[in-house]
């Protein structure tokens, strides 16, 4: 489980969370969709272990997330690839394992990038790759690593709007296979409602720049402002997007992030 309480981080006097708590059970796909600056990517870098808390505290299965983070239990999947230019496919899957300790396995490496639909690429290198395969590099690649938890932040900001719908059918037929906890931070709405189990909304307004587009001032520190349960039939693909109950949804998470506007 993922136990967030009370949590606020602040850089100095800019304040980029306050006050958040939140339960993620094992297992359970949670977006967290909210405006530029308002502090979602900072609320997933600290579950991760790359920011520290200012106030309050974040645990993952008991332990801090640095423990977690060096137990190899997360894996970190970002809106840039940092896939290592020099290396295959193939060796980018299988180096964090590598860096972790961990055996290598080299075959589930291929299985993987296979079912994510870069059997036949295995030898390719980033520069001859599209985004989206490059995405699925690195998503296989977080898998390949063994972590319990996936934190993915925008990991498909920079595609297209038809590839985003491609690889956010993706990644849900990989977590049915894999169950692992999965906590996605996104701008998009409809893919925070296709994707999720459940749906934070997350409000704040930033009144400067700052390491994680920080607020302080005129401006309101991040929040979770409404929380939904996503009521919509597993497993999920294309045609959902059309369905009535999806559109409801949608409009429901939009008017939350209004309301708060």
């Amino acid at each position: 489980m993922i136990h967030v309480e009370d949590l606020s981080v602040a850089y100095g006097d800019l304040r980029a969370l306050d006050d958040v708590s939140v339960d993620i059970e094992p297992g359970e796909f949670v977006t967290v969709v909210g405006p530029s600056g308002c502090g979602k990517t900072t609320l997933l870098r600290t579950i991760g272990g790359l920011e520290s808390p200012t106030a309050g505290r974040v645990s993952v299965d008991g332990d801090p997330p640095e423990v977690a983070q060096a137990d190899a239990r997360l894996g970190f999947v970002f809106q840039d690839h940092t896939l290592l230019p020099w290396k295959t496919a193939l060796e980018n899957v299988t180096f964090l394992r590598r860096m972790a300790g961990k055996d290598p396995d080299p075959e589930g490496a291929r299985e993987l990038l296979a079912t994510t639909g870069l059997d036949g690429f295995e030898d390719a290198r980033p520069a001859e790759l599209s985004g989206g395969m490059k995405q699925r590099v690195a998503i296989a690649r977080a898998i390949h690593l063994g972590a319990d938890v996936l934190l993915m932040d925008e990991p498909f900001g920079e595609l297209d709007e038809i590839t985003r719908d491609e690889m956010s059918v993706e990644i849900l037929r990989l977590w049915r296979e894999n169950r692992k906890t999965v906590v996605f931070v996104t701008h998009s709405v409809p893919e925070a409602v296709f994707l999720g189990d459940r749906c934070l909304v997350v409000a704040g307004s930033p009144a400067s720049s700052g390491p994680a587009a920080s607020t302080t001032g005129d401006g309101t520190p991040g929040r979770v402002v409404a929380e939904f349960d996503i009521d919509l039939p597993r497993p999920r693909d294309e045609s959902v997007f059309g369905s009535e109950a999806f559109g409801r949804q949608v409009a429901q998470v939009r008017g939350a992030l209004h309301d708060d506007a």
